[in-house]
């Protein structure tokens, strides 16, 4: 019942999925990050569904645009909400304090709009180059972004002792989160070898690394530490970079 509370804290949190209310107990707070990607599956799988019936039925317009608003919809918006705060607070530069200040800020900043308008405007442009034969592997990136995401909260220092990623990296049972962090990417790595080969398993390896480093380094010298806010910057970054590299590569 414990694993099943935390599958449903997880849902709840990250998603705009109907989910039962369960208490946010210690015990359920340790393993619900464990669940994260699951939601990035879920993700997937609708965004695949929607660009295979909408080739099957001849929607070429919809299967454009639709599926880069499925993961806002489905999330709410929480990881583009993390996106908009921390472009306001890197536009800032200023210092850690100013800059953690700024992430907890409700208004949204013109450096932000703008950033949410180029965005989506790189992310449609990348979706409409990008091959039906990537379709798979762009939709595991939903599952390695959130697994990577995943597995900053409980191994990256926190920029803070309160907040969201700060409540759960706390209650996490670290050890456990981390390895199943790890095993989520190694099963989308390794399917996206099987279905696209080694080119798009490289690139997608390399890309997510990379970005995940950069993560590391930038929050650490940035904010000294990571937030809820930077977690959610990440991922939506990571997406969009994971996209670009295999809209690339499907011309190739």
């Amino acid at each position: 019942m414990n694993l099943l509370g935390s599958l449903l804290i997880a849902f709840s949190m990250y998603s705009r999925i109907p989910m039962p209310q369960v208490a946010w107990t210690k015990e359920r707070m340790k393993y619900a990050m464990c669940f994260f990607p699951l939601i990035g599956a879920g993700i997937g799988l609708l965004v695949y569904l929607i660009c295979f019936f909408t080739d099957s039925f001849g929607f070429p317009y919809i299967r454009k645009m639709i599926p880069m608003v499925i993961p806002v919809l489905v999330t709410g918006g929480i990881h583009m909400d993390g996106l908009l705060d921390v472009i306001d607070a890197r536009s800032s530069h200023g210092e850690i304090s100013k800059k953690l200040e700024i992430l907890k800020d409700p208004h949204t900043g013109a450096f932000a709009i703008i950033g949410c308008v180029v965005y989506f405007l790189v992310y449609l442009s990348f979706f409409m180059e990008l091959d039906s034969h990537m379709i798979p592997a762009y939709c595991m990136g939903f599952v390695i972004t959130r697994a990577f995401s995943g597995l900053s909260v409980v191994t990256f220092p926190m920029a803070k002792s309160s907040g969201l990623a700060a409540a759960f990296s706390s209650g996490a049972q670290k050890r456990t989160v981390g390895v199943t962090m790890v095993i989520y990417l190694a099963f989308s790595f390794f399917g996206i070898w099987y279905l696209e080969g080694g080119r798009a398993f490289l690139t997608v390896v390399f890309i997510s690394s990379l970005i995940y480093w950069r993560y590391y380094h930038m929050a650490k010298q940035e904010f000294g530490g990571i937030t809820g806010d930077l977690a959610g910057y990440f991922l939506q970054v990571c997406e969009l970079a994971l996209l670009i590299g295999l809209s690339v590569l499907s011309h190739f």
